[in-house]
């Protein structure tokens, strides 16, 4: 897509009237020129007259003269060589020429010096007004040109630098009231991606005339730059104050003409009502954050007061991370892109649902993402060291979809990291092994009990476990009976069978010599130990909070 795409506007200029020099060395010819046209109706302001090309120069120079009416024999400088100064110094002024004498040689000589029209004395009225008029008409259009571009790079500046652009508003625009409109098309990603180059800029087009027509039909002027291929940021100007409501009304109606059928539909984001050009860049910002509201279905024109009011009333209900990269881990391993799909779409359905923004979304699938890449690390992966660069581009990824697309391609990556590292998978079977244990530690389980329940040889469980653990089964299993029973001795007055019990030890001897083989203890010798750790602690509390006399 072209960089310079140009987004035409409408301008209305505070003064559009031209200035003209009369200069002829005859008085009679001065005046008649001067007072026998109605140059007013024209658009022209006769500055002032000059007797030759000297006095013409200067009067130039003082009045900032647009157009030259000028006599081609006279005393002193005459007008070819008033027209060979002014295309070296003053190259923007329009000359016409009058002359007497119809000799080729001077026409032909004016027209190489770049005057634009060549008329024959007596003058013609009715040549002579047509010829100003197409001059007056060719200056304004330059002119009107070239304030809409002043405007249009002032504008582009403030809504992409904001406060930082630090240019003074153009001179030429004026208005009563001001307000900024931001637009753009809804599920970017999906309806224009494959859409690039010329194709694209016609879409670009159509969609800056349309608008500009529509609001052009309700009374207000615009001026819009494409600050992105998605976002079209347009600053409109009233010459007359209009309520707030009024002011809605004509953008809700400008906005939805822009997709009738609902196709290609456009959305919006209007900032407040303002009366002071300073306060474009703080009005685009604001304009541009309401686009992200649209995601919550909340209108067609989003308006200022929908952020404020939104944030107050929306009350999130938290994601189960730990549970959603849990699920994510097993079902990478596994390999099952169905299920991977599956488990994504519930976590976009729960953000939908739950009326998360995007930005808020990124956030969390941040922490996502990189416990998952930690629970991938501690099974052995590599190739994992790296994260995001932040959120997707907000005006292309600007939907539920979208976003979601930008996760799957993620999680598709993993997959095939997981493929082309050669893991299997042995580490959701381990994963499921370990739950299995834990709802079920305090009986007698046996490693072939587990295997039988994942439907897989007691050998080959015992490879996978051992390989992902570090340990085999039954140091597994002790070492989780082990910290269970420590926390039972410290916690409860049972007794030690009790908790032997309770930990799945249905002889006391073998969880005696277990429990001294990991702790360096008997059970007795650590609850002794860890009492009077607790004792001492409670003691040193208490003479904390109550001094004796002594300590006073």
């Amino acid at each position: 897509m072209s960089p310079d795409f140009e987004a035409r506007m409408t301008f209305v200029g505070e003064n559009n009237r031209i200035k003209m020099l009369i200069v002829d060395d005859e008085a009679v010819i001065r005046e008649g020129l001067r007072y026998t046209i109605d140059w007013v109706e024209l658009g022209v302001e006769v500055v002032g007259e000059a007797r030759e090309g000297r006095e013409a120069l200067r009067l130039v120079e003082q009045h900032g003269v647009d157009l030259v009416l000028s006599d081609i024999r006279m005393d002193g400088m005459d007008g070819l060589e008033l027209a060979e100064q002014l295309r070296l110094h003053h190259s923007h002024v329009q000359v016409v020429m009058i002359s007497g004498y119809e000799d080729f040689s001077y026409a032909r000589q004016a027209i190489r010096l770049g005057v634009n029209d060549y008329l024959l004395k007596p003058v013609d009225i009715e040549e002579l007004t047509a010829v100003v008029g197409r001059i007056v008409q060719r200056i304004c259009q330059k002119d009107k040109q070239g304030a809409m571009q002043d405007i249009q790079l002032w504008l582009s500046g403030t809504a992409r630098h904001g406060l930082a652009y630090g240019q003074e508003p153009p001179a030429s625009l004026r208005g009563v009231q001001f307000r900024i409109l931001a637009t753009q098309f809804a599920e970017f990603h999906q309806r224009f991606a494959s859409v690039k180059g010329e194709s694209y800029e016609q879409v670009q087009r159509s969609w800056l005339e349309s608008l500009r027509q529509s609001l052009e039909r309700q009374s207000l002027r615009a001026f819009s730059v494409f600050d992105h291929e998605n976002l079209l940021i347009t600053l409109l100007v009233a010459d007359e104050e209009l309520e707030l409501g009024e002011w809605d009304e004509l953008l809700d109606r400008a906005v939805t003409a822009l997709s009738p059928d609902g196709e290609g539909h456009i959305y919006g984001g209007a900032s407040r009502i303002y009366a002071h050009l300073e306060e474009t860049a703080e009005c685009c910002a604001e304009a541009i954050r309401l686009l992200g509201l649209h995601v919550l279905g909340q209108g067609q024109v989003l308006t200022a007061g929908c952020y404020d009011k939104l944030m107050r009333e929306r009350k999130l209900p938290g994601l189960d991370i730990a549970d959603t990269v849990q699920q994510l881990v097993a079902a990478l391993f596994k390999q099952d892109q169905q299920e991977v799909q599956a488990l994504v779409a519930g976590m976009f359905g729960f953000f939908r649902d739950s009326g998360y923004l995007l930005p808020e979304i990124w956030k969390i699938y941040e922490e996502v993402f990189a416990l998952l890449r930690q629970r991938l690390r501690q099974s052995g992966m590599t190739g994992l060291d790296y994260g995001h660069p932040g959120q997707p581009d907000p005006n292309i990824y600007n939907s539920y979809a979208g976003l979601e697309a930008v996760v799957m391609e993620d999680m598709q990556a993993l997959q095939q990291l997981i493929d082309k590292t050669g893991m299997d998978k042995s580490y959701w079977v381990v994963e499921k092994a370990k739950k299995f244990i834990i709802d079920h530690y305090r009986t007698d389980l046996k490693a072939s009990e587990v295997a039988a329940w994942l439907k897989i040889t007691p050998s080959y469980f015992s490879y996978i476990f051992k390989q992902s653990t570090g340990r085999g089964f039954t140091e597994y299993m002790n070492e989780m009976r082990i910290e269970q029973a420590k926390d039972l001795l410290a916690t409860t007055h049972d007794k030690v069978f009790e908790i032997a019990d309770k930990v799945g030890y249905k002889e006391y001897k073998y969880f005696v010599s277990v429990f001294k083989l990991h702790t360096g203890m008997t059970p007795k010798e650590y609850r002794g130990l860890r009492v009077g750790k607790d004792a001492a602690a409670e003691s040193a509390e208490t003479q904390e909070r109550n001094p004796s006399a002594e300590d006073k």
